[in-house]
């Protein structure tokens, strides 16, 4: 039988599938996040004993790896070289190409991934594709789930010690965390007496601030909705799909939770900003979208609407 393997990498798990050309989802593997930017050689070491778990003793005839941390070319290139054994042809490429086909109704469209990080890809009706280095502040980006607990905790402790405007975040945080001012939050953060594993839970509390009305939390939230649409701006413009038919995926922790006020913000400004444009958060997971990716690959084009309907029942 010929099988195929398809991977999903993010920060904090990796998700594999074996499939048969008909859509059979065959085994299913999940093990931990890539990272190499904490070790680029331990980080592919647990690909590979993740790929040989799923694939066994067969070579799939293809393999399509779909990673967070593979932001550059260069780092796909590398990263397929390290790993082309593992079947009988391998392609690498970004993460969020396995978001946008998860939900996406076709091949064309917009992905906007917004989780520990952010970034953003755009695929054109005429091959066209959007892409950022999505480096963190070195390219010039701002939110994900990480910035907005540390932004969120920044403002709490101004707010305490008189540089910044009260916001019930101060308060709000210290209580999370079981610390009498969120400036004994900070402290113990860098000393370790709190995990600093801990800071996304930071985020939740941000929202519930903002839904109450406070005005240094609905602005923190804001900026987060701004960075979303001026990603998803670019990428439409430099894919022509401004004016067109197309679908706009939503995806990561921090999107796909659907919080409010964050949601209403980004609907009400591609609603505006691509008024024919679909939105979508995917129920489907992006492994869906990295299988998809790579049956489609192998067929040479689009599945058959019997294979893509048996795959989307595998999840």
């Amino acid at each position: 039988m010929t099988t195929l393997l398809a991977l999903d990498a993010g920060n904090s798990k990796t998700d594999l599938a074996v499939l048969a050309t008909d859509g059979t989802v065959l085994r299913r593997v999940r093990t931990d996040g890539f990272r190499p930017h904490l070790g680029e050689a331990a980080a592919l070491e647990v690909l590979r004993s993740a790929i040989r778990s799923a694939s066994g003793s067969e070579i799939p005839a293809r393999a399509g790896l779909y990673l967070a941390n593979a932001d550059l070319p260069e780092q796909e290139h590398r990263f397929a070289a390290a790993l082309e054994d593992h079947a009988e042809v391998l392609t690498v490429a970004n993460d969020t190409f396995a978001l946008l086909r998860s939900g996406s109704k076709g091949s064309t469209g917009v992905a906007v991934v917004c989780g520990a990080g952010i970034n953003c890809v755009g695929v054109g009706l005429h091959g066209q594709v959007a892409r950022f280095p999505a480096l963190g502040p070195l390219t010039g980006d701002r939110g994900g789930g990480m910035d907005l607990a540390t932004w969120s905790l920044r403002a709490a402790c101004r707010a305490e010690d008189g540089r910044g405007p009260w916001t019930q975040l101060a308060p709000a945080i210290a209580d999370l965390f079981g610390t009498t001012t969120a400036v004994d939050c900070g402290i113990a953060l860098s000393t370790g007496a709190v995990a600093t594993e801990r800071l996304h839970e930071i985020v939740p509390v941000l929202f519930a601030t903002a839904r109450d009305g406070d005005k240094v939390a609905v602005q923190l939230v804001r900026d987060q909705a701004d960075e979303v649409l001026a990603f998803a701006r670019v990428a439409l413009t430099r894919c022509d799909l401004l004016d067109a038919e197309t679908d706009i995926v939503l995806g990561g922790g921090v999107l796909a939770a659907r919080a409010d006020p964050l949601t209403r913000m980004v609907h009400s400004g591609l609603h505006g900003l691509a008024p024919r444009a679909t939105l979508v958060v995917p129920d489907l997971p992006p492994i869906h979208g990295a299988a998809l990716l790579t049956l489609e690959a192998h067929l040479g084009g689009p599945a058959p609407a019997d294979v893509e309907q048996r795959l989307r029942a595998s999840w």
